[in-house]
């Protein structure tokens, strides 16, 4: 039996790649249920607020 030792938490929020890789995760979902439901999502591009249609909402890979 190979197991990797797990991770603290202190070494997580140090390391913050986990706390990252969950982050984006979570946007990708989020965007993807709004595109889904046919639900705009706000974003912010050139110091201006921009509200994006669902069929210009950009979600990546898996």
């Amino acid at each position: 039996m190979n197991e990797k030792p797990k991770k603290t938490i202190d070494e997580i929020f140090e390391e913050g790649t986990l706390i990252d890789e969950a982050l984006k995760k979570g946007v990708q979902e989020a965007l993807l249920r709004h595109k889904q439901l046919g639900n705009p999502v706000v974003t912010w591009r050139n110091g201006k607020i921009v509200w994006l249609k669902p069929e210009d909402i950009f979600v990546s890979g898996p």
